[in-house]
């Protein structure tokens, strides 16, 4: 249980696991206290494209796979969203078969699912007008009403590219909102996680830009059950989230400060729609079932050890976050290899990773330390860090 891990300039030294059994699985496989959507990430396949760049090919079984093995924790899947490398190597054509796919899944396991709905086939251009970024909505809420899932609304950067003023935003937004048939899940992700999204909603200013998203949210509270708003400000969160009508969910996509904020206070609290999910889900889900017996104690002390390893995978740049997450479900054994469709593996560094491996051991999300070890010391030796033979 010990591994060779590097220094920033090139010095090992050695490293003891904190934890050196295999993690525990969950009591149950449900809790009730609050909703959980883990945005689940794609598997690659490194053997069926020539030109994983341009033309990435997934590993459909594996990605099906675990899918079901965050439904057995009791997590619900928020499908073909930035985990997935939406807009980021995961194009439409993808999405769709992506989103099929898991629909089938989750109705044979009764699992929950809610998928993205964007404009991302829509390019952002000089020539794009706000009536083009409403038929690209119409197209994707479409399909993926037609497919059977529950829609996110995801942001959408043709509109924040051709939007001139909030009126435009609000002007979009009703339209799309009118015609859905169930409520949605809206979403506003930060310029952090997408620097493309900057002045959403029309203004850069966040509490401006709060102002017009609460107008169109009390304007069809009921076509909306939540929103999943990711700004990695607590307070902007807390603030929003009392605003909201009794109806609509605040869905935290704070990737730093959930424990506080699932917690809540006794003005209310939030649900989840997060990416570390999909690194920490057996330790979210046990959490979760220490809330639904009102044991904060238990809660807060298996999610708060996990707050660490998220602040360092969605470190600036943070839209790289989902290196560290494939790199975790690798560690893991969710997948054989660690190999990301349009290249993304080497969006972080060697003692990014060697980092990571340190507080998922720290954390306790590290499924089978022994086998975790095995998997890092290729990815080590392959940046030049030698394994030397530890003397038992």
């Amino acid at each position: 249980m010990n591994i060779y891990l590097p220094h920033s300039d090139g010095t090992t030294y050695l490293y003891e696991l904190v934890n050196r059994e295999p993690l525990p699985k969950p009591e149950k496989s449900s809790f009730h206290s609050r909703v959980a959507y883990s945005a689940a990430h794609v598997v690659a396949d490194p053997f069926a494209s020539n030109d994983p760049l341009q033309e990435p090919a997934i590993d459909w079984e594996l990605t099906m796979q675990y899918r079901h093995y965050l439904w057995s924790l009791g997590m619900s899947v928020a499908e073909a969203m930035d985990t997935a490398q939406r807009g980021m190597g995961l194009h439409w054509e993808h999405a769709k078969e992506l989103i099929t796919r898991s629909v089938k899944e989750a109705k044979s396991v009764g699992g929950n699912i809610a998928s993205g709905a964007g404009t991302d086939h829509l390019t952002p251009s000089p020539d794009v007008r706000v009536e083009d970024v409403i038929h690209a909505y119409e197209e994707q809420v479409a399909f993926v009403e037609g497919a059977g899932s529950k829609v996110i609304l995801m942001a959408s950067r043709a509109l924040a590219a051709c939007a001139t003023s909030a009126s435009d935003y609000e002007y979009v937004y009703n339209r799309i909102l009118s015609q859905v048939s169930q409520p949605v899940i809206l979403h506003w992700l930060g310029d952090m996680f997408d620097p493309q999204l900057a002045g959403y909603w029309g203004h850069e200013n966040l509490d401006d830009a709060m102002d017009v998203c609460l107008r169109i949210i009390h304007a069809h509270a009921d076509k909306i059950e939540g929103i999943k708003l990711s700004l990695l400000d607590d307070q902007k969160e807390i603030t929003m989230r009392r605003r909201l009508p009794e109806n609509v969910r605040m869905y935290t996509g704070d990737d730093f400060n959930y424990t506080p904020l699932i917690e809540g206070d006794s003005q209310g609290y939030s649900d989840a729609l997060l990416g570390i999910f999909d690194a920490i889900a057996p330790a979210a889900s046990s959490a979760f079932q220490a809330l639904d017996q009102g044991d904060l104690e238990t809660y807060r002390e298996r999610l708060d050890k996990t707050t660490p390893l998220a602040r360092h995978i969605f470190q600036k740049p943070t839209f790289a976050y989902k290196t560290g997450i494939v790199f975790l479900a690798y560690l893991n054994g969710h997948q054989p290899h660690f190999r990301m469709i349009a290249g993304a593996e080497s969006a972080r560094s060697i003692l990014h990773f060697t980092k990571l491996f340190e507080l998922a051991d720290q954390a306790n999300v590290l499924t089978d330390p022994e086998l975790a070890i095995a998997r890092m010391q290729p990815i080590l030796e392959l940046a030049g860090i030698k394994q030397l033979e530890v003397k038992k």
